[in-house]
């Protein structure tokens, strides 16, 4: 089921607005937009700028941070991020999704300043893996988890990419009960689970059946 068929979306971040085009009509989930970009987009924005009892602080300090965003699709969440101060990233996402991602960071371009950075990248390559030059501060990652097949593949790569000290923000929805059970499965063996709390994420993009987490690896 798609978020929405509306052929455009329209995010404000800050004082911008982005504005995403999405095909549904594709045969890739990844040229459409889905909610749990949104929701971490602006979960960010909420606390970026708070200043008294932000326990996010650290965390949404993106000053000289490098992070990659993996399975990016139409590339919602590296262009907020980017907007909220994230400016060293890379946006990733299959090959068959790359020409709606480029589009909408193009389509985007006059909002962010200048065309993030792409790369094409498949989870299970360790190659393109390697060629990304890890480790990476920050791995962002939204509504990856729908097929079982891919979850070995996607959490070896947040493992590979994201170094001892960084951060996967995940941002989450439970697609398939099989993915969903081995995802956090796997995720249990090499990462420290911290949920965020429903009623800190933003109270318009709040939405029922959608999660942020906070990864760390185990020391």
């Amino acid at each position: 089921m798609k978020f929405t068929d509306s052929p455009v979306i329209e995010l404000p971040v800050l004082d911008s607005l982005l504005s995403i085009q999405q095909d549904n009509g594709s045969i890739h989930v990844g040229t459409s937009v889905w909610p749990c970009s949104l929701v971490l987009v602006k979960f960010a924005e909420r606390w970026a700028s708070a200043t008294a009892d932000n326990p996010y602080a650290a965390l949404l300090d993106f000053r000289n941070k490098r992070a990659i965003e993996l399975g990016a699709g139409c590339g919602v969440a590296a262009m907020g991020l980017h907007l909220l101060g994230l400016h060293n990233i890379i946006v990733s996402d299959i090959a068959p999704v790359m020409p709606a991602l480029r589009h909408n960071l193009k389509r985007n371009k006059p909002v962010l300043g200048k065309t993030l950075k792409t790369a094409q990248l498949y989870w299970n390559n360790s190659d393109q893996i390697k060629a990304l030059g890890p480790p990476f501060d920050l791995v962002i990652a939204t509504d990856v988890v729908y097929i079982e097949e891919s979850v070995g593949p996607l959490v070896s790569a947040m493992e590979a990419l994201v170094g001892d000290a960084g951060v996967v923000l995940l941002g989450y929805q439970l697609r398939s009960p099989e993915a969903h059970q081995l995802f956090w499965e796997l995720c249990g063996r090499v990462f420290d689970v911290e949920k965020v709390r429903h009623e800190h994420l933003h109270p318009d993009y709040a939405y029922e059946e959608t999660d942020v987490y906070i990864l760390r690896k185990k020391s």
